[in-house]
């Protein structure tokens, strides 16, 4: 009898561990998807209903309708300036990876401890303050900037040039500047996970460098640059700080109208309807890249 009875209270003793432990499992599990609904889509969520709300006479009217998108596709300036910050974004992609991808080629072809630490120097930058860095770039781009400066004194213009101030120009610069380290850190995973066997290979098969590169390295890192201009492009229309400090008058994006509407203008409805287009453009960016990405890489 006492053997059964200890038994029994071991068994109980299990089956209370065990559930005990599943309760455990079940309140980690309900944490780790409430904390995501709770500080991230519930706040997307209100924002979105926020954009069917109007003001009227600085009062807003909880009234749900399409006022605030039918603003926006029909109103003469805000498409416009949606789709020339949307070119202007995808100029700033396309010219970040072509100066990230030799630097990550360099870089991955490195060998030993200094490939990673010259890719470390390359990301401090992105420890240092946004603003400290565009007032350095507005410092060389300036009318009294160094490039000017320098231009002038190799003879190559007799005054100061406005080409790099305050305009699109300068937006352009100063984002693909900021966005480089961006797109060389996937660019250089993508090139590190090329198995060297395949370049070994296509040497002993009489293959040239260039024909190497072209038909192994190339086609096998693309997964790592669409990754790369997705990311950057991204992080590019998102931007309204530098428009706003570098564009001028002459420089106004998509970024510039929305922090408008929250700032000067007050309009939080019609605020919230302009970035719930802004997120729309962001996740077909992101698919597109994601898609992109694994097509290629199911190519391997």
């Amino acid at each position: 009898m006492n053997g059964t009875a200890r038994n029994n209270t071991a068994r109980n003793d299990t089956a209370r561990n065990d559930t005990a432990g599943k309760l455990l499992r079940a309140g980690v599990s309900v944490l780790a998807f409430a904390l995501p609904v709770i500080f991230i889509l519930a706040p997307l969520a209100i924002f979105f209903i926020y954009s069917f709300f109007h003001v009227d006479h600085g009062r807003m009217i909880h009234t749900l309708s399409l006022d605030n998108y039918v603003r926006f596709a029909t109103g003469e300036a805000f498409l416009p300036v949606f789709w020339r910050t949307v070119a202007l974004c995808l100029e700033v992609a396309a010219i970040t990876v072509v100066l990230a991808y030799p630097v990550a080629l360099l870089l991955s072809r490195m060998r030993g401890r200094w490939r990673y630490s010259l890719l470390m120097l390359m990301m401090v930058p992105l420890l240092m303050s946004y603003v400290i860095k565009i007032y350095a770039i507005r410092s060389i781009l300036g009318l009294n900037g160094f490039l000017n400066k320098a231009l002038i004194a190799a003879g190559l213009i007799s005054e100061p040039s406005d080409l790099l101030v305050f305009n699109m120009n300068a937006i352009l610069v100063t984002l693909t500047l900021l966005l480089i380290p961006f797109a060389i850190l996937p660019i250089f995973l993508s090139l590190e996970s090329i198995p060297r066997q395949l370049l070994t290979a296509s040497d002993d098969l009489g293959a040239s460098g260039l024909q190497g590169f072209l038909r192994i390295t190339l086609p096998l890192s693309l997964p790592g640059v669409a990754s790369a201009a997705s990311f950057v492009f991204v992080l590019a229309i998102g931007d309204f700080l530098t428009p706003q400090m570098v564009g001028g008058t002459s420089g106004f994006t998509f970024g510039r109208i929305i922090y408008s509407q929250f700032g000067t203008a007050y309009n939080w409805p019609f605020g919230a309807a302009l970035s719930a287009v802004l997120a729309l453009v962001v996740i077909v960016a992101i698919l597109a890249g994601e898609h992109f990405g694994r097509s290629r890489g199911g190519q391997r």
